[in-house]
């Protein structure tokens, strides 16, 4: 699995990231929507991917997503 960036956007200039900057695929969620499924939001249109959807899926089907996304959000 290539490397991954995820971006949890609390406001403008506000966000709370992990990974490389030069990672194949980029995660981003605003906050507010960061307790939601992450499938269901990636279906929504508020969750935002750029790169691989096929690495996204097996990212979303492992649960990875949902728990570095609900740790970026607690901002720990």
């Amino acid at each position: 699995m290539n490397s991954v960036q995820y971006r949890v956007v609390f406001g403008k200039k506000d966000e709370a990231v992990e990974g490389p900057d030069d990672a194949t695929l980029v995660i981003t969620v605003a906050a507010a929507d960061a307790g939601g499924d992450p499938t269901s939001l990636y279906m929504q249109g508020k969750l935002k991917a750029a790169g691989s959807s096929g690495e996204l899926f097996a990212l979303l089907k492992s649960g990875e997503v949902s728990r570095v996304i609900a740790r970026l959000a607690s901002r720990s």
